[in-house]
């Protein structure tokens, strides 16, 4: 018959088993509360009451957000490309790269005559006369009025007096006074451009669909790349902080989230394997806390989560209770007590906590 173990053994297992616990937790970082809640002192033992803690935090109330680092390119955004629409003739002129291009100003010429910039969503896609109506129509007299043209209603209907408006613009650009839009007379962009680069060379046909200029928005902004998984992050307007290479941190938002494909690399001896990806583009506050830089790579902090007016302590201050979970030494004069808490978000080196009786202002010991 096999002899029950004694209390001795017991003890001594019950020693080695919270020894190996301590151990664990505090390779972790955490303390382990040895004495207090679910480990009785030994009889020769101090009361843990009257032992206080090597160092001490506050539990405040606070907003904890965690954030998480991606990292992105500053420039001037996605390339569009300009392709020569239906005139066809010889390359006289083209924007010089970087240049800014506004309403009403040549893109390029064909045969010394003006391709000309104005603003829309709508692409031309045909001539416009007396008697064609439509959301066209609405956007070029649009233009027309912001241009300081009058004498028309802005409305869908091309009629004599648009004509008349149209005739006044051909003069002033050296065109043919036909009161006619042809066909690629005009490119449509959503606002001012920056040319970034020339597809053309001077002298060259032009043919339709040949690709004439690319360009890009005015305004600098970070270009970041995230897996699907990581999309949540990117709702348009969501605030970012963005860390440039002189170590200034500037707020942004995100004001475009697209989904794209990635290709994977080129060259690899094996083969790529496309992935689908958010391409995220962010707008900085202050444009000027970039002036000087085209180009950089940034550092960019999304947040991840959030948490409003929640009680925080030093990750330091938990402590690892011998029954499980996590609790906190409450400071109350000369003497302290273990309070239990639910830990909720990390960041930042605080964490979410809440318990009973846990208030705004307490002093928490932080053990060594």
């Amino acid at each position: 018959m096999t002899d029950k173990p004694s209390k001795k053994r017991k003890k001594r297992r019950t020693g080695r088993v919270m020894g190996a616990l301590a151990v664990l937790l505090a390779a972790a970082g955490v303390a382990v509360a040895t004495t207090g809640i679910g480990l009785p002192a030994k009889e020769d033992d101090s009361p843990a009451r009257g032992t206080l803690p090597p160092a001490t935090g506050t539990v405040t109330k606070q907003t904890l957000v965690e954030t998480t680092s991606e990292t992105g390119e500053l420039g001037y955004g996605d390339a569009t490309t300009v392709n020569a629409g239906k005139l066809t003739g010889t390359l006289t002129s083209i924007a010089a790269p970087s240049s800014i291009v506004t309403r009403g100003k040549p893109l390029y010429r064909v045969d010394d005559s003006p391709v000309l910039l104005l603003y829309g969503t709508l692409p031309a896609y045909r001539d416009l006369a007396v008697g064609t109506d439509g959301a066209d129509v609405v956007q070029l007299e649009q233009n027309l009025k912001d241009l300081g043209y009058t004498g028309f209603t802005v409305d869908k209907k091309y009629n004599e007096a648009t004509a008349a408006a149209v005739r006044k613009w051909q003069k002033a650009n050296g065109l043919t006074q036909t009161g006619t839009v042809e066909l690629g007379r005009v490119f449509y962009a959503p606002g001012e451009l920056r040319v970034e680069s020339d597809k053309a060379a001077l002298g060259d046909a032009t043919q339709p669909g040949q690709a004439v200029l690319t360009y890009t928005g005015t305004k600098r902004v970070v270009v970041v790349e995230l897996e699907m998984s990581a999309a949540r992050l990117a709702k348009t307007d969501t605030p970012v902080a963005l860390k440039l290479p002189d170590g200034k941190t500037v707020p942004g938002k995100v004001v475009k989230a697209v989904t794209v494909i990635d290709q994977g690399e080129e060259g690899s001896a094996r083969a790529a394997t496309p992935t689908t990806k958010v391409k995220a583009t962010l707008a900085l506050e202050d444009e000027g806390a970039v002036a000087g830089l085209d180009q950089a790579s940034v550092d960019v902090a999304f947040t991840a989560s959030r948490r409003e007016n929640v009680l925080t302590v030093p990750v330091a201050a938990l402590l690892a209770l011998s029954e499980g979970g996590y609790g906190l030494q409450v400071v109350e004069g000369a003497g302290t007590r273990i309070v239990p808490v639910e830990t909720g978000l990390f960041a930042g080196g605080r964490v979410e906590v809440s318990g009973a009786g846990l208030t705004e202002g307490m002093t928490v010991g932080m053990p060594s």
